[in-house]
């Protein structure tokens, strides 16, 4: 079993591979998210936080994902463009993923036996699911789709 997230990779939107090595030393916000959902404008809330803390050392993780009422319905291209669009996104976006069952992307996997959240259930409930990873790269907290990402920055404030 991996010891942080700095032992995983994913692919961006764009199709390049990034190890999680590359967030070394930072606070990370990772979050499952979609295009079509009702929590959808929360990409404006992701992208303030990543406005206001990035400089110090924080970064915003987004993952889409499709598992959800089918709410991520497009390719890596119109993902991108919707979030740059819509909500102005910068932070790092990666491509579509599966965040729960037999082909979940080991990063999730890692997350939610790290940090099960409510009731100690390994699932991710719903799009916007948050984690709130800490400098050494160990999962802190696991937010509800609900938490908005404002009510988040004191946290994200006390591990910079």
């Amino acid at each position: 079993m991996s010891d942080s997230i700095y032992d995983f990779k994913a692919d961006t939107l764009g199709g390049e591979t990034i190890g999680f090595d590359t967030f070394r030393d930072k606070v990370v916000l990772i979050v499952n998210v979609a295009s079509e959902c009702g929590f959808t404008p929360q990409y404006k809330g992701l992208q303030e936080l990543y406005t206001q803390f990035a400089a110090r050392g924080f970064d915003v993780l987004g993952f889409p994902c499709n598992q959800f009422g089918k709410q991520e319905p497009g390719d890596a291209a119109q993902i991108g463009s919707f979030c740059e669009k819509n909500f102005g996104v910068t932070f790092p976006m990666f491509a579509k993923i599966e965040v729960n069952g037999a082909n979940a992307h080991p990063l999730y996997k890692f997350l939610k036996d790290k940090e099960p959240g409510m009731l100690g259930i390994e699932a991710i409930k719903w799009n916007f699911t948050k984690f709130l990873v800490d400098r050494k790269g160990q999962v802190v907290k696991q937010y509800a789709p609900t938490t908005k990402p404002e009510a988040i920055a004191d946290d994200v404030e006390r591990l910079l």
